[in-house]
């Protein structure tokens, strides 16, 4: 038992002091910047907004928020046929991708700022 806990404080010591020697970064401008969702953070802070960053986390959300729904629905409506649940999910997808399509025949999802 106590070799046991010798050896894994021993290995754990000795990963934790390998972990500080093996990676030699070199840090330079572009990895120490930080990311702010698609704007320059070393430009002005009064640009416009991003239109296609909008657009992207929206219909990200969207669809998320179609698979959040779609998955707990089989347990969640306890229907005696599964070809019942498969229609029902089936209608969910279908009423989801005509709202998309007639949003892109619109033009609501041109790339265009």
């Amino acid at each position: 038992m106590i070799t046991f806990f010798s050896l894994a404080s021993i290995l754990s010591f000795t990963l934790a002091l390998i972990s500080f020697w093996l990676p030699l970064t070199t840090p330079d401008a572009e990895k120490l910047s930080p990311y702010e969702c698609g704007f320059d953070p070393l430009g002005s802070a009064r640009l416009p907004y991003s239109m296609r960053f909008f657009l992207v986390a929206i219909l990200f959300l969207l669809f998320d928020l179609e698979i959040a729904l779609l998955l707990p629905t089989t347990w969640a409506m306890q229907l005696p046929h599964p070809t019942l649940m498969i229609v029902w999910a089936s209608t969910i997808i279908i009423l989801l991708t005509a709202g998309f399509v007639f949003e892109w025949l619109q033009g609501g999802l041109e790339w265009a700022e």
